[in-house]
C-alpha cells in the first residue's frame, strides 16, 4: 500500500510510504513564485502537485488537519488555508481517499511534543536510510509528512 502524509503550506512536505517495498520518497510541498506588491511569496503550486501525485499513485493521504493560529497574521493565515485547502482539492480531484487527522493524534502516537526538532529526530531514527533529508532545521515539514505517512500506515494496519 502507498500511504501519503502531507504537511500542509507552501513550506510544507509530501512524504510517500510503500509499505509492500518498506520505502519512503520524500519532496517538499511543491510551489511558485507570485509578486505580491513589491515581494515575492511562495505559493504552493496546484498544478505541480497533481503532477508529483500522478507520479506517486497513492492508495490514501493523510493531511494533518490545521487551522488559524491565535495572532496570526491575515496574510499568513490565508496563505496557509489556501493552501491546505489546493492540497485537499488537488487529492479529491484525483480520487484519492483523504484522512484528516489532528496535530495532537499523530504527534500523541509518537510520544511528541510542539517541538519540531523532535519531528527531525524521530524521522531520522524510524528512517535511517531517509535521515539526509531530516538534517536541517527547515526540514520540518518534511520530518512531520513522513511521520504522518507512517501514522497513516499503522491505522490503516488497524
Amino acid at each position: 500500500m502507498r500511504v501519503l502524509g502531507v504537511d500542509p503550506g507552501a513550506n510544507g512536505a509530501l512524504a510517500m510510504l510503500d509499505t509492500d517495498l518498506a520505502a519512503l520518497v520524500v519532496c517538499d510541498m511543491p510551489s511558485t513564485l507570485i509578486r505580491v506588491g513589491k515581494h515575492h511569496r511562495r505559493q504552493l503550486s496546484e498544478f505541480w502537485l497533481a503532477d508529483i501525485l500522478k507520479v506517486y499513485q497513492p492508495d490514501c493521504a493523510w493531511i494533518e488537519r490545521v487551522h488559524a493560529l491565535p495572532r496570526q497574521g491575515v496574510t499568513s493565515s490565508f496563505s496557509f488555508g489556501l493552501s491546505y485547502g489546493l492540497a485537499r482539492g488537488v487529492l479529491a480531484g484525483l480520487g484519492i481517499p483523504i484522512q484528516l487527522v489532528t496535530p495532537q493524534e499523530w504527534k500523541r502516537s509518537f510520544r511528541m511534543g510542539p517541538d519540531k526538532n523532535e519531528a527531525r529526530l524521530i524521522a531520522a531514527r524510524l528512517f535511517p536510510d531517509n535521515a539526509a533529508n531530516f538534517t536541517r532545521a527547515k526540514d520540518d515539514g518534511r520530518a512531520e509528512a513522513a511521520l504522518l505517512a507512517l501514522f497513516g500506515a499503522n491505522q490503516q494496519s488497524v
